[in-house]
């Protein structure tokens, strides 16, 4: 190469291998500060793209998650209520079955129709007020027919990160034929300042007979077996809904790794990287410094 003062062949080409190692130390220094591999588009564009995709479908079943647990929380509070009324019938037809045997008198029977009536209307006000984060679940809190409430129609629930991914619940067929059911235990339940007459015909003990309480004891077994019905359907409900999180928490932790793979930075890869750049950035910063010093030989020959 000639011995020139306009050119320096020798600076030119450091300086610009400078300049490339300089950007890859600045890159591994940035991938360590943030501890991702891509932090913009022009680091990696098809992985960024993977992992857009990846981050999105991972966020939807965080979310999807949290659904699932706030539909099981609702259901439990719907099957919870039916609980307490198994409880309440089941105390009814125990008053009903005392109630047909001949030896109790009029008092005794005006006795038993008085808690019997008591616990209609507590049947009565568990349909109206049972709520979920301040909504009637199975009537509009003003009837005791199941109209109204947010289950007496059919309900959908976002189980997925996807529009297809719902659960669909229908309990309105089972809570409407439960309202006739109850209404039909019950005067009570939808009249609670009249009194009943399943177990007392009336309320003077002179004239007060059991007439209809032994038929009371199969229509009450009818309404606990509509009770279980509508238990059982949101019970398998629960039961899937467990599952729906426990495959959502599976596919999250699997996604979020998969995204991991494409995102996150090699610690150990970047720090060995950014320990050769930094030597041969100061390596190339001393060459520089020898090759700024050729055209001064220049002056050696002109003596």
């Amino acid at each position: 190469m000639a011995l020139s003062i306009h050119t320096n062949y020798s600076s030119l080409v450091t300086q610009t291998n400078l300049g490339k190692t300089n950007n890859a130390l600045g890159t591994n220094q940035q991938r360590l500060g943030t501890g991702l591999r891509i932090n913009s588009a022009a680091d990696d564009a098809a992985g960024l793209q993977i992992a857009t995709r990846l981050n999105a479908q991972s966020r939807g079943m965080d979310v999807a998650m949290r659904n699932t647990g706030d539909a099981i929380s609702l259901l439990q509070t719907a099957e919870g209520a039916f609980s307490e009324m198994t409880d309440i019938v089941q105390r009814m037809k125990d008053l009903a079955t005392q109630a047909s045997n001949a030896t109790n008198s009029g008092a005794d029977l005006i006795a038993l129709q008085n808690e019997y009536d008591e616990l209609g209307k507590e049947m009565a006000n568990i349909v109206k007020n049972t709520k979920y984060a301040g909504e009637n679940l199975f009537s509009d809190g003003t009837t005791v027919t199941g109209a109204g409430g947010k289950l007496s129609a059919a309900v959908n629930f976002q189980i997925g990160s996807s529009s297809a991914e719902t659960l669909e619940l229908d309990a309105s067929a089972k809570l409407t034929a439960l309202g006739t059911a109850l209404a039909g235990i019950s005067d009570t339940y939808t009249t609670p300042g009249t009194p009943g007459t399943e177990l007392a015909s009336t309320q003077d003990p002179t004239t007060a007979t059991n007439a209809t309480a032994n038929a009371m004891i199969d229509t009450l077994s009818n309404a606990l077996d509509d009770i279980g019905a509508l238990r059982a359907q949101f019970g398998a409900n629960i039961n899937r809904l467990n599952h729906t999180a426990n495959n959502l928490g599976n596919m999250k932790d699997n996604t979020d790794m998969a995204k991991g793979r494409i995102m996150d930075a090699d610690f150990a890869k970047e720090s060995a990287n950014m320990t050769k750049n930094s030597m041969l950035m100061q390596s190339g910063i001393s060459m520089l410094k020898q090759a700024g010093q050729m055209p001064g030989m220049v002056m050696s020959l002109l003596g």
